[in-house]
This record gives structure tokens, C-alpha cells and sequence, in this order.
């Protein structure tokens, strides 16, 4: 167990406890994942503990991966038998188990958010309601949120009562709810929650499967949920150990049900508990990790821990400020570009903003600079359109369900048109059967529709025989061929989707290797389940992205644009208050924490169309400690920036104290003054700390901070007394 050798005193603490359970605050860029892999196989190797016994559960399909993969280069064959996955691959397994007890046939379909988005465009098309009325992810969210509620779809329309809205909203729920039990079919939310019902009315399945597991692991721990957490709950049962990875200060996705409490009490919940804080940082200089620590102290609810590092150098934090939006990415691609000059790669890089509006200009600066970038998290391999158009045809082979169907009869197109599959829609609710089986045993249409219609159900009649004695491979290859996708692709010369099929197709062959046993059923499992297959490994690219995508990942240089107020922290959290704030901060303290050795702040001065208001600088500017900054101005000179004095500090809390007093004006109506962008100006009125300046061509009127330091007095040389 050499590796086990290469850990720091904390990470063998953590490693070696014999604490019942155990929760690791991990910091920023300190090991995590190694800890816990050799927790695991220090359990198997020295504690004799026997694999299966052991689940690890996290939350991305890459994180899983990379888990399994690590663990095997620690233990093994023996690995194979740890239940490694995300966490709603954890209640597949379980439901396909144990499904029948809540009357769940174990060949459910799972649903992904396309699927549930068709579900829904169908409902709103067979409601009549106009549409657009209503946004798609809206109505996902409200069904969503109805389920975890245990609101019924009875309950749902007595809710509504007479509010007309309301009650087309219920119709929508009702309709959703009907397709997927007549699809078997059950999304993501479902499959929390009817494995946490199930425990809950069954047990004896749950006491099955507390023997089953007894050293439960879970990873990035500050993301869970109220219903994940339940599941943990319910799985250790007071008798198993429960063994937790995660950092408070990186909780930030609140927005879609993590709860930073649930980490910070875990103590309370399972005692006795043993704390043990991970506080080296492998990754950042010494500048941005005591930069990002000094920002995330201002933080009161977390768990104290002063990160540290042993790299060496002397390179601090640039903090930029620009007059525009054009300026501040123009500056960015034009650095960016002599770092590649001097030899750089581009995927070092990363550009991070808190909302995607900002990438606009980001995008512009790039094509102008001809930087060859990617928007991070854009559209994932399994999402592309002819990717899906496969999966389709495969699940018509295995469940020939409506969705799969209405998605294949049309691609590539054999001039089967809506009015068709009305009558067709019409026919199957009338004989309560699917769309296929209803196509398999009536003939309703004129010949040649019906003849193409026939030549379909045929193919996919003809594949459901030949599968039987087939693997998943050769399988692949006849889709492709006898559907028709791949002829279509190379007549339009469209390259890229018959790559993107040629990597399904490997896709499929890496997937048999690894599970021989597995059929067409537990791939297409996979593939629903999994959200974020890295597409883009090879090439090379300057990634742009949100702080939210960035979680997880690093880079050797990192931007953070749009640094303002309103902007970043953004307006709606702050709206929230301190608990919105903190959210806020700990987004900060995640996107610092990606840049290893030179991190960049940016922002921009003048007035937001956005905000509707002058910007002023973000509060995570002046929080960081000034030892660790360096606070530059760019001038119009791209290629020579001149530093100005930007050290005085902005008042810019939102939560005052009442004897908080403003700083005194410097100016007054009439005064003339200098700016470091737009020259001399004159101070036409002043209101509120803005000062409306009157600047020579060509910049005209603007408004400013008058505090802001890239404005200065100057001696009136106008001033007739003097002559």
C-alpha cells in the first residue's frame, strides 16, 4: 500500500480513523478524492473488510469514473466488488431490485429532461393551451416540486382551485404523471423519492439493504439534499458507519435543493463523530489561497480552517478595471494570446463569469483575437441531436416507447406529417395500447403512407429478432446502416454527426468491455444517467464557462470577469439577504480557488444597461486582503496598461450599521476634474455620490462614483480671478 505513503499527516488521520463516523472538511484543492479512495482501500487491504459491503456514492458520472478508476489502480480486482455510482444510479440498482414491492416493474424506463420536456410539449399541444404561454422549465420545476411535496395530482387540482392558470398547470401534472405510468417511466426526482418511500413502507427491503451496505461513503457531501440525505439516513440505520467528504465554504448550489446545513450539523445527526479538517492545499500559489481565505473569513457560517500551501511564488492577484465591457475582453483575449505566443496552451486558460450574458462580449473579443474557445457545459455528446436520434432507435428495439417512437419515425424523414400521427395519437388512446403497437396492428392510412409506416414497423420488427443473438455492437452498426441516419449524414456531408455516431458506436464497445454481462437495457440506463461525459479531451481551446460549471475543475490561469455589484454578487441573491450573500461569497471563494498559479479580477466602470445604474465595484474586490492584490487601471493602450492608484476602499456592505456615517464629497457643481480613461471633465451635478461629468470628444456626458479613484480634483484652469 505505497500509496498510503504519499499522504500528509491530516489525509492519514482521515484515512486511518477508527471513528464510527466521520466527517472530512476538505478544502479547496486538497485531496479529496485521494482520501477517500484510500479510506476504501485501506478498509479492504488492512481492515479485511469485504468489498461489497462497501458503497461510495457521489454525484456526477465523471466523479464516479474517475473513482472506480483510481480504486482499481489501488486494489485491483478487488475493487470491482465496491458499489461505486452517482447517487440516482445507486436507486436504479435498488428499483430494479426491489421495484415490485411498490408495484414498479424492474424495466422501467428512466426519463431524462428531454424526455420530460416532450411529455410536456405533448400535454400543452393536447390541452389546447397556446403555446409558450407557459416555459418549459418552469413547468418541470412545478412538477418537480409537486413530487417532492407528495402533493397527488387530486390534490394538485383541489390546490388550484378556481384560478385558471393554476388549474392548467394541474391539467399539465395530471397528464405528465398518466404518460409516465403508461410509459414506465420514472425521472430523476422519482427515483429518489420512490426509493425513500419504499424504505419508508417496506422494512424489510430497507433492512436488506442495510446488511447489504455497511461503510457508506458519500462525496462532495456540502451538495446533498434534504431527500438525499434522508436516503443516507435511512441506509445507516444507527449500526453503519457513514464516512462524509465535503467543504461548506464550496456549498453553492442552494438553488437547486443543497443544504449547507446538513454538513454543518452532521455531528448532531450521527454521534459520535469524529471531525478531521483537510486544510493542505496542493493547487494555488500562496497569493491566491491566502487571497481567496481572506475573502471567505467574512463568511459566519462555516467551519473555520486557515488553508496553506508550500508552493512557492511571488506572483499576487491582478485586479483589473476597464471602461467597457469591449475594453475588459479585448485586454483579456490580447493576454491571453501572448501567453500562447510564449508557449502557453489556451486550455490552461479559463474564463469564469457569474451569468452567461457575460460571455457575449468574451465570445466577440475571441473571434476578433482568433482565440479558438469552447462555451464549457454547452451541449453534452448524449444531447447532440444525432446522438439522441441513435438512442432512439435502440429503444425502440427494447421498449418501444412513444417518446423513442415519435422521435425515429421522422429521422430521417419518411413524410409522415402531424395529421398522421393525430390520427395515430387518437387510435392508440382508443385501443389503449402504444403508438407503435397500434401502428403494428392496424392499417389506417392511404398506401403510401402506409407503406412507409409498414417498412418501418418491419425494420423495427426485424431488429427486436436479430438482437436476441446479437451484441450490443454489431447492433449499433445495423442502426446506423438500416435506419438510415448514416446514409442521410454523408449525402449532406455533415462530418461531425457521423463522427459523433462513429463515437456512440466506440462509446458502446467501451461500455461492452468493461461489462461483458451487461445487455442493451443497462446501457441505454447508462446513458440517461449520464449527465457529463467530458466530449471535448482532445484539441486545444480557451474554455469559457459559469463559476457553477467550473466547480470541480482547475486551471493554470483563471479571469473572473464582471466583478461588479448587482453583477457579482449578483442583485437577486443579495435580495435574499445574509443567507444570499454568503451563497454568494462561497461562489467567489470557488472560482479563485481554480487558478493555480495567476488569477485575474475584472471589472467594469461606467453605467449597466443590466443593472440600470453605474456600476460599482464588487465587495469580493475589497474583501480580499491587500497583500495579496495588485489593483491595475487599463488605459486605451491595450499593450502598455498604466497602473492607478485603486487602493482606497468602497463602503460597499449591504447590511450598514445605523451609525454608519458617508464619506464626504470631494467635489462640487462646477468643479473640473481628471479621469484616467476619459481625460478632463466637468462636474455638471452631483446626487447620491454619482457625478455627471461633462467629458471632451469623444466620450461626452457619463456618469460616475465620485468617489470612484480613477477620478481626481484638478486646479481650475479656467478660473478668470487668477489673471
Amino acid at each position: 500500500m505505497d500509496f498510503l505513503n504519499t499522504l500528509n499527516p491530516n489525509q492519514k488521520q482521515a484515512v486511518f480513523s477508527t471513528s464510527k463516523h466521520i466527517r472530512i472538511i476538505a478544502g479547496a484543492g486538497s485531496g479529496k478524492t485521494r482520501v477517500l479512495i484510500s479510506r476504501i482501500a485501506y478498509l479492504i487491504e488492512k481492515m479485511g473488510v469485504f468489498p461489497s459491503s462497501i458503497v461510495a456514492i457521489t454525484f456526477t458520472n465523471k466523479a464516479a469514473n474517475e473513482m472506480k478508476e483510481r480504486l482499481n489502480n489501488y486494489s485491483g480486482d478487488k475493487a470491482a466488488g465496491v458499489h461505486v455510482s452517482t447517487i440516482h444510479a445507486l436507486c436504479v440498482r435498488i428499483l430494479r431490485e426491489d421495484g415490485p414491492h411498490i408495484n414498479l416493474p424492474r424495466n422501467f424506463t428512466v426519463l431524462d429532461q428531454d424526455d420530460q420536456k416532450s411529455i410536456l410539449k405533448e400535454a400543452i399541444k393536447e390541452k389546447g393551451i397556446e403555446k409558450g404561454k407557459y416555459n418549459i422549465h418552469s413547468l418541470l420545476d412545478y412538477v418537480a416540486n409537486n413530487k417532492a411535496a407528495d402533493i397527488s395530482v387530486e390534490r394538485a387540482l383541489e390546490l388550484a382551485g378556481n384560478h385558471f392558470d393554476e388549474k392548467e398547470k394541474a391539467s399539465l401534472y395530471q397528464f405528465y404523471v398518466e404518460r409516465q405510468t403508461a410509459l414506465y417511466a420514472l425521472d430523476f426526482d422519482d427515483l429518489l423519492l420512490k426509493t425513500v418511500k419504499m424504505f419508508a413502507h417496506h422494512p424489510k427491503v430497507l433492512e436488506k439493504w442495510q446488511h447489504r451496505f455497511n461503510f457508506i461513503h458519500v462525496d462532495e457531501f456540502q451538495d446533498i439534499d434534504q431527500v438525499q440525505y434522508t436516503l443516507i439516513k435511512q441506509l445507516a440505520n444507527g449500526t453503519n458507519q457513514v464516512y462524509v467528504v465535503g467543504d461548506p465554504d464550496q456549498t453553492i448550489y442552494t438553488w437547486r435543493g443543497a443544504d449547507v446545513n446538513i454538513i454543518m450539523q452532521f455531528e448532531k445527526d450521527f454521534s459520535p463523530c469524529e471531525t478531521i479538517v483537510l486544510n493542505q492545499n496542493y493547487r494555488s500559489t500562496p497569493h491566491i489561497l491566502n487571497g481567496a481565505n481572506s475573502l471567505i473569513k467574512y463568511n459566519q457560517y462555516r467551519v473555520d480552517k486557515d488553508l496553506f500551501t508550500t508552493k512557492e511564488s511571488d506572483e499576487k492577484i491582478t485586479h483589473c478595471s476597464f471602461s467597457s465591457e469591449d475594453h475588459e475582453t479585448k485586454w483579456i483575449a490580447n493576454t491571453v494570446k501572448k501567453r500562447f505566443e510564449k508557449g502557453g496552451k489556451y486550455k490552461e486558460v479559463a474564463i469564469l463569469y457569474r451569468a452567461n450574458y457575460l460571455s457575449r462580449s468574451m465570445e466577440k473579443a475571441c473571434l476578433d483575437a482568433q482565440i479558438p474557445y469552447i462555451i464549457y457545459g454547452g451541449t453534452r455528446f448524449y444531447d447532440r441531436a444525432e446522438v439522441k436520434d441513435m438512442l432512439s432507435y435502440l429503444r425502440m428495439i427494447t421498449h418501444s416507447d412513444d417518446l423513442a417512437f415519435l422521435r425515429s419515425i421522422n429521422m430521417p424523414r419518411r413524410g409522415i406529417g402531424d395529421k398522421t400521427l393525430d390520427t395515430l395519437r387518437d387510435k392508440a388512446k382508443e385501443n389503449k395500447t402504444s403508438l407503435f403497437d397500434t401502428l403494428v396492428s392496424e392499417k389506417l392510412f392511404s398506401s403510401k403512407i402506409q407503406s412507409s409506416l409498414d417498412q418501418y414497423t418491419a425494420m423495427i420488427i426485424k431488429w427486436k429478432e436479430l438482437f436476441i443473438n446479437q451484441d450490443l455492437y454489431h447492433t449499433l452498426e445495423m442502426v446506423a446502416n438500416e435506419s438510415g441516419l448514416r446514409t442521410f449524414y454523408e449525402a449532406n456531408n455533415e462530418t461531425d454527426r457521423l463522427e459523433n455516431i462513429k463515437e456512440l458506436i466506440n462509446d458502446v464497445l467501451g461500455f461492452q468491455h468493461q461489462y461483458p454481462e451487461a445487455g442493451l437495457d443497462e446501457y441505454l440506463q447508462m446513458v440517461q444517467l449520464y449527465g457529463d461525459k467530458n466530449e471535448i479531451s482532445q484539441g486545444d481551446y480557451l474554455q469559457l464557462m459559469t463559476i457553477h460549471a467550473a466547480k470541480g475543475l482547475e486551471f493554470d490561469t483563471v479571469f473572473v470577469i464582471g466583478l461588479s455589484e448587482g453583477i457579482f454578487p449578483s442583485e437577486r441573491t443579495m435580495e435574499e439577504g445574509k443567507r444570499g450573500l454568503e451563497e454568494e461569497r462561497r461562489l467567489a471563494y470557488v472560482a479563485f480557488t481554480r487558478a493555480k498559479n495567476k488569477l485575474y479580477l475584472s471589472e467594469v466602470t461606467g453605467f449597466s444597461f443590466v443593472l440600470n445604474r453605474v456600476r460599482m465595484r464588487s465587495r469580493f474586490i475589497e474583501e480580499i486582503s491587500d497583500k495579496h492584490v495588485d489593483h491595475i487601471g487599463i488605459n486605451y493602450d491595450y499593450h502598455n496598461p498604466r497602473e492607478i492608484n485603486m487602493n482606497r476602499k468602497m463602503v460597499t456592505t449591504a447590511f450598514p450599521e445605523p451609525t454608519q456615517k458617508s464619506e464626504p464629497l470631494l467635489y462640487k457643481v462646477g468643479d473640473q476634474v481628471i479621469h484616467t480613461v476619459f481625460g478632463i471633465g466637468l462636474i455638471l451635478s452631483i446626487k447620491g455620490g454619482l457625478a455627471e461629468i461633462a467629458f471632451e470628444y469623444p466620450h461626452g456626458v457619463k456618469q460616475l462614483m465620485a468617489h470612484h479613484p480613477s477620478l481626481s480634483k484638478m486646479e481650475d484652469i479656467y478660473d478668470t480671478s487668477k489673471n
